[in-house]
C-alpha cells in the first residue's frame, strides 16, 4: 500500500492492516463475514473497511438477510449456515 497508515480517531494510534470479521444483526438474523482485510485499531479492534470492500459487504449482507428471512418464513429447521466461496 502506498497510502499513509490511518490513525484511530479515538486512540490516536496507527491502525493495522489485517484480517478481521464484519458482523451485522437485523430482525434477529445474525450475519458474520470473517477474514476481511481492513484497517483495525489495535486498542479496541474497531475496523475501517475500504470503499470497495464496503460495497461488497453491503451487497453480500443484503443477499444473506433475504435468504435467511425466506428460510424463517418457511419455518426451516436449518437455522445456521456456513457458506464459503473459494
Amino acid at each position: 500500500m502506498d497510502k499513509p497508515i490511518p490513525l484511530c480517531g479515538e486512540h490516536h494510534i496507527p491502525k493495522e492492516w489485517r484480517l478481521t470479521a464484519f458482523e451485522y444483526m437485523e430482525d434477529g438474523i445474525a450475519i458474520r463475514v470473517p477474514n476481511i482485510f481492513a484497517w483495525v485499531c489495535p486498542s479496541d479492534g474497531e475496523a475501517s473497511f475500504t470503499p470497495d470492500t464496503t460495497d461488497e459487504i453491503i451487497g453480500t449482507v443484503r443477499d444473506l438477510v433475504q435468504i435467511a428471512k425466506r428460510a424463517r418464513q418457511r419455518r426451516s429447521v436449518l437455522t445456521e449456515y456456513v457458506v464459503a466461496v473459494g
